[in-house]
């Protein structure tokens, strides 16, 4: 089966959140239109309201790979949690990394193990490849290995589990009723039910999507057109990781906070 581009984004969020602030794990609707619409660590941004949320949910509960938690003692919303690890049969190291090609597209082992260091740690790039090679070798692969593309220097890895964006990178397919293609470069826009939101509407969550120049085995090869990798002028890579790995942390424990904190005013 493949789930719809929407319905990876949802799926890529609920490990990335449960691994990296558990605390606030499972989320709510409201903490999940967050998290899809945050502008990092995301390729395409794509700004997702919680009618868009909603409609993906539906569709993620139809496959069984999400499940709903009623509201216990000291909350008063429904929250929701993915359940990846226990149908597909995965351990947390494989769910990290799938999670990160839901939600950053196609990368190399290197990049992949880079950007999933905020969720799990893997001993080198051989270690990610080895699980990579496993997602890709079961009954039902849920990753390949793409060929390489002329001008790159390293093969890339994706997802098989959803469905991509139209074009790879900045459009959303026509793959439900939640979401909508239009022109707008890295960013991308998804529809609810009754509307559309878009990126001059989604605050903070509509900003131009961050360019990874330095991450895992050395600078991406395959950029964004008209994008430039980021080069620290004195810090080393593996300062400027730990950077921002640190920032990003601190960042998503702000906005879930703030999504609790909007949930108990019933807001």
């Amino acid at each position: 089966m493949q789930i719809t581009p929407a319905g990876g984004r949802i799926l890529g969020c609920l490990v990335e959140k449960q691994l990296t602030t558990p605390q606030q794990y499972p989320l709510t609707r409201n903490a999940l239109s967050l998290a899809c619409s945050q502008s990092t660590n995301r390729d395409p941004v794509v700004p997702m309201d919680e009618r868009a949320v909603d409609v993906a949910l539906e569709s993620l509960r139809g496959h069984r790979l999400v499940r709903f938690v009623q509201p216990s003692s000291g909350r008063v919303v429904e929250r929701c949690r993915h359940v990846l690890d226990e149908v597909y049969d995965l351990d947390v190291p494989s769910v990290a990394l799938l999670a990160v090609l839901l939600l950053r597209g196609h990368q190399t082992a290197g990049e992949v193990r880079g950007r999933a260091a905020r969720m799990v740690e893997l001993a080198d790039v051989a270690a990610a490849h080895a699980l990579l090679e496993g997602l890709a070798a079961r009954d039902e692969p849920l990753v390949e290995l793409l060929p390489r593309r002329p001008g790159q220097k390293e093969d890339r890895w994706r997802q098989l589990l959803a469905k991509e964006w139209d074009g790879g990178s900045s459009q959303p397919a026509m793959a439900g009723s939640d979401e909508l293609p239009t022109d707008t470069g890295n960013t991308a826009f998804v529809t609810g039910v009754t509307g559309v939101v878009e990126a001059g509407e989604a605050g903070e969550a509509g900003g131009a999507p961050t360019v990874d120049g330095l991450s895992g085995d050395g600078p991406s090869d395959d950029l964004p057109t008209g994008a430039a990798p980021v080069v620290p002028p004195s810090d080393t890579p593996s300062d400027l990781q730990a950077q921002v790995t640190g920032l990003q942390v601190t960042v998503d424990r702000l906005e879930l906070e703030l999504a609790a904190l909007r949930d108990s005013l019933g807001g």
